[in-house]
């Protein structure tokens, strides 16, 4: 089961970067640069840190590769010595959970083993299989680790997954929360609408993946009517490859938007001219021209650029910038200075490189 601050910390919500892989020229990990990402967020004032997702690289979960273990391993250690040092309150871990059967359980328990809090949990090795098999896959890692679901988006995931799917999913006990990143209004709603539907609301945090649309999937209130009644729900917060950069900057929005619910005030205009704003710097960092071929290769350049990062490598070949979007990057870079945290990195950057 979940622990209970960390379970009242998730349904608060909070600011959940995707965190990044430092790799070095040859492809070993940078640990001084690996640590002061993590130091970064913390700092920034991220209440959470994701590990082992896609913005972490799928390919340290190949055994070949070995690098699953580690980075999960410096990514807890090093959260563990800087909030013990600092004010900040514990974080929630999320480790991602990937493959079959066998990978997916081996992975939870490590995960679990080294104190992560939740598992992340991918299907994408499923492609093909039926509601049955998804459903009975999840309920065996959900023995293992509590759970957060994962709507992956199908231009990467290859495969959709229905509303039955998650109305049968939300059912799962050990099942605390989703991160819905379909990046799909309908998809998105099929999550919302199952959650709606299965008794559990109260219990399950809801999380936006959708790069392309955070501010407005977190101002949004979704209301469902069903038998009879109205039941309404938030996207608490965010799990996201946009917010592993400009962290600092995320977690004044996210603040902003809960003192808006909070006091029930009504939403400005320039918040939402912001919300479009920060699409169209996501639109660069992701790569969406060329069906986000270069989105971890963009969020590297931001860090790269900012000095959090010293290369900007990828285990998977085929992953790098595509021709143009470093300029574009530049370019919304200057036009959008307001949506960075450049002085904040500034101020900080030597102290968590020497840590």
């Amino acid at each position: 089961m979940l622990d209970t601050f960390i379970a009242d910390k998730l349904h608060s919500g909070c600011v959940i970067p995707a965190h990044p892989l430092a790799l070095q020229s040859d492809n070993r990990i940078d640990e001084r640069y690996q640590k002061a990402l993590t130091r970064y967020y913390l700092a920034a004032g991220a209440g959470g840190l994701a590990v082992g997702v896609h913005t972490t690289q799928f390919a340290i979960h190949e055994p070949k590769v070995g690098l699953y273990r580690p980075v999960l391993e410096l990514a807890i250690e090093t959260a563990r010595q800087f909030t013990a040092h600092t004010e900040h309150c514990e974080p929630i871990m999320i480790a991602g959970i990937v493959g079959d059967a066998n990978q997916a359980r081996q992975e939870a328990h490590l995960a679990r083993e080294l104190g992560y809090h939740l598992g992340l949990l991918s299907l994408t090795a499923l492609k093909g299989k039926s509601i049955d098999e998804l459903i009975d896959h999840s309920s065996r890692v959900a023995e293992v680790i509590p759970v957060m679901g994962f709507y992956l988006q199908q231009t990467i995931s290859q495969m959709g997954l229905p509303i039955e799917f998650w109305q049968r999913f939300v059912a799962i006990p050990n099942v605390h929360a989703i991160k819905i990143a379909p990046f799909n209004r309908y998809q998105t709603l099929d999550v919302l609408e199952a959650v709606a539907r299965s008794g559990r609301a109260g219990e399950i945090a809801l999380y936006t993946g959708n790069d392309d649309n955070i501010i407005l999937d977190l101002l949004t209130r979704h209301e469902f009517h069903i038998n009879g009644q109205t039941i309404s729900l938030r996207i608490v917060g965010g799990l996201l490859g946009q917010w592993a950069c400009w962290t600092q900057k995320a977690v004044e929005h996210l603040a902003l938007i809960k003192a808006l619910r909070e006091n029930n005030t009504p939403v400005s205009h320039d918040l939402l001219t912001m919300a479009v704003q920060l699409t169209l710097a996501n639109k660069a960092i992701f790569d969406a021209e060329n069906q986000f071929r270069g989105c971890i290769s963009g969020i590297s350049y931001v860090l790269k650029q900012q000095g959090l990062l010293k290369e900007i490598n990828t285990l998977d070949p085929d992953e790098h910038l595509s021709t143009g979007q470093a300029e574009r990057i530049d370019q919304i870079i200057r036009d959008y200075p307001h949506l960075t945290d450049d002085d904040f990195v500034k101020e900080n950057l030597q102290k968590w490189l020497s840590s």
